[in-house]
């Protein structure tokens, strides 16, 4: 347990904070929010001891274990991810090491050092035991797997990674670590919606004490059992989620504004009896009493809200075809290598789609087909007339002139002749007054995030690409950043893992999984946020067939509240949407639906027949590592047994058979790994 009460921190003139308590316990799970700029990250660091607080007191136990997850790393580790992630369980390794140690010392003595030996590898593997120390590589597996790691990639180099992937990695190693205390800043910032979801389902198990920093509402509304708002120089605790923390900060408010209000009528009331009796001598020991208490007086500020969205006045962009880009059994892949096949999809004027789906199940690549920066591989597809693309992603940021001002940076995207108040503009995007002044390299990750979509919706476009535009913001800014993308007129087609944002800005989604493409008319949360099945690993990876059927979503937006038009919630004349060896995602006569239900049932009882062998053999191989485990398991618990430590020639018998069983099961693991990665490529070859 970390308590910390009365910390305060300031740099010069500027305070960050003042008068901050937070008590974090085993179980309970803390979000902390608050703009840019409000010192969270300053308070994270005084936890962990990299800085020390001005005034207050920071009580860490003696032994906690603390795991952080910045929202960058500084270092790559050696060796492998699973390397990496097995690093994070100190005492399991250094335990292993000792038991071998021991091991071979019990082997090679006879006499009192024997019998030391014997009874120091009985004490070690009795806490080997109590830790897990058995299971632990499988549970390293089943947490890289949740993440999104694919079975190979577990034994890549990991300095091969994107730091995406990286981050990933040292996420695993804390959770495997399972410290006492867990700190996450911005977690979400690299997953996908399948692994965000995992993740959520994790942290709510997890045993410690959680505190962590995130952007993303649905993810504090399902992990956090606790919110503290930094704002305003002060730490507000609020019990709940981040629905119970919008409430309760509202009613706060009004409780904060209803006193103030009286406190200025009581100030008005003194301040009129000091000015009439001022120069009364009869008066003057009360004036004086009056003036001292005005003086003395702790005036009641209220937050100064400052409303980031004033109003988004997009320059009228020029009208597209109807259909904004049309796709006809395209398939896509790198080297040759198919990612992507059979791509049937039709993206129509004014649609807003949340484009969803594992990391490395082709978005991206889909994406680039659209913007120019890959060929097709089979197929045809097309972009409309007059479609203008516009786009962003986080690279983007980092190609901001550091330089120059907020207002010189925004005017390099502007159109020459493009007649537009720039200030207003970046008004607009959270930059007021004087902010627009400001140089770029002074601005925080947040702001330049901000400053480069002002950038990317500056011009008139009707066709806006995203990728993961969240990361890096606050709260208050992806508030304004629905708002603008709401407000927007044209086509958009976004890819995030908030799923809040996805929610309340798109009227679709097109789901990227298992090398198929498939348009989904309205937001289902069923599809956004799987929880089983299509999800992630080995099943989902090798080629389990997505639950949903397949939509158009309806041209421009869906009202809210209401299933769009032709969708299945409303049993309309629905649509074949882009799905590998579907037709082209239009609505369908009746005739036409029957035959294309004939033609998918041939495709699945073709994947199927190609695919049995490999099937079995992973079936087998799973059934024997689950043999196989079960047997180190059992010798486990008989070389826990201290009894057994009384026959030397039955101790050598059964470390040889627990070393045997180990090296069985690691063997079937890689097996089943190598299997079930053959079977994946051969399920997306059978189309």
């Amino acid at each position: 347990m970390i308590t910390v009460t009365g910390l305060s921190k300031a740099f010069g003139a500027q305070v960050l904070f003042r008068d901050v308590t937070i008590t974090l316990v085993p179980g309970r799970r803390t979000a902390l929010v608050g703009n840019n700029g409000a010192g969270k990250t300053t308070l994270i660091e005084i936890l962990l001891g990299l800085q020390d607080p001005d005034t207050g007191d920071v009580h860490r136990p003696k032994g906690v274990q603390i795991g952080f997850l910045p929202q960058e790393l500084t270092e790559i580790h050696q060796g492998t991810v699973l390397d990496t992630v097995l690093g994070g369980a100190t005492e399991v390794r250094d335990l292993e090491h000792r038991l071998t140690e021991l091991t071979e010392r019990i082997a090679a003595t006879t006499g009192a050092e024997h019998d030391r030996a014997l009874d120091d590898y009985g004490d070690a593997q009795h806490r080997f035991e109590t830790l897990g120390g058995y299971a632990l590589e499988s549970e390293a597996h089943a947490i890289l797997d949740g993440l999104g790691f694919s079975p190979t990639d577990a034994h890549r180099p990991l300095r091969e990674m994107s730091g995406g992937w990286r981050m990933r990695a040292a996420l695993a190693q804390l959770l495997l670590a399972k410290p006492d205390i867990l700190i996450l800043d911005e977690p979400t910032n690299h997953l996908d919606t399948d692994s965000v979801t995992w993740l959520e389902d994790t942290l709510k198990e997890y045993p410690g004490a959680v505190l962590f920093v995130s952007h993303d509402r649905d993810f504090i509304d399902q992990v956090a059992d606790r919110v503290v708002e930094l704002a305003f120089q002060t730490a507000t605790e609020y019990v709940g989620g981040f629905a119970e923390f919008v409430v309760e900060r509202e009613e706060r408010l009004a409780r904060l504004e209803s006193a103030r209000d009286a406190q200025q009528r009581e100030v008005a009331r003194v301040e009129r009896f000091v000015e009439r009796f001022r120069y009364k001598a009869t008066k003057s020991r009360q004036v004086q009493s009056r003036i001292k208490t005005l003086e003395k007086l702790d005036r009641i500020e209220m937050p100064t809200q400052r409303e980031l969205v004033a109003r988004f006045n997009y320059p009228e962009p020029r009208r597209s075809a109807r259909d904004v880009i049309e796709m006809e059994r395209v398939t896509l892949g790198y080297d040759d290598v198919p990612l992507l096949r059979d791509i049937d999809l039709v993206v129509e004027r004014g649609q807003k789609l949340g484009v969803i789906g594992p990391n490395g199940a082709g978005k991206t690549t889909l994406l680039k087909l659209v913007l120019g920066q890959l060929a097709a591989m089979n197929g045809t597809w097309r972009l409309g007339t007059n479609v203008d693309i516009a786009t962003f992603a986080q690279h983007q940021v980092d190609s901001l002139d550091f330089s120059r001002t907020t207002l010189q940076e925004l005017q390099t995207a502007a159109v020459r002749g493009e007649k537009r108040n720039m200030r207003s503009v970046l008004g607009s995007f959270g930059f007021p007054g004087d902010m627009s002044d400001r140089r770029v390299g002074d601005l925080s990750g947040g702001e330049r995030t901000r400053l480069a979509l002002a950038k990317a919706l500056l011009n008139p476009v009707n066709l806006l690409i995203l990728d993961e535009p969240t990361n890096h913001l606050d709260l208050a800014s992806c508030d304004l950043l629905e708002d603008a993308l709401r407000a927007y007129p044209g086509t958009i087609l976004l890819v995030s893992h908030d799923r809040y944002l996805i929610r309340e800005v798109c009227d679709g989604l097109v789901a990227v999984r298992n090398g198929t493409v498939r348009m989904y008319a309205g937001v289902d949360e069923a599809v956004l946020s799987p929880r089983s099945g299509a999800a992630t690993g080995p099943a989902a990876r090798a080629g389990a067939r997505p639950t949903a059927p397949a939509t158009r979503a309806p041209s421009g937006p869906a009202k809210k509240g209401s299933p769009p038009a032709g969708s299945a919630a409303t049993g309309g004349a629905g649509a074949v949407a882009a799905v590998a060896g579907g037709s082209t995602a239009r609505p369908a006569a009746h005739g036409d639906r029957g035959a294309q239900k004939r033609n998918e049932a041939e495709q699945r009882n073709a994947r199927h027949s190609a695919t049995k062998e490999l099937r079995k053999q992973v079936d087998k191989l799973e059934r024997d590592l689950g043999r196989a485990e079960s047997e180190v398991a059992d010798l486990q618990r008989q070389l826990a047994d201290p009894g057994v430590y009384a026959d030397n020639d039955q101790v050598q018998d059964l470390v040889r058979r627990h070393d045997e069983a180990k090296d069985k099961a690691r063997g079937l693991m890689d097996g089943w790994m190598s299997a079930s990665e053959d079977l994946e490529r051969a399920t997306r070859r059978s189309g």
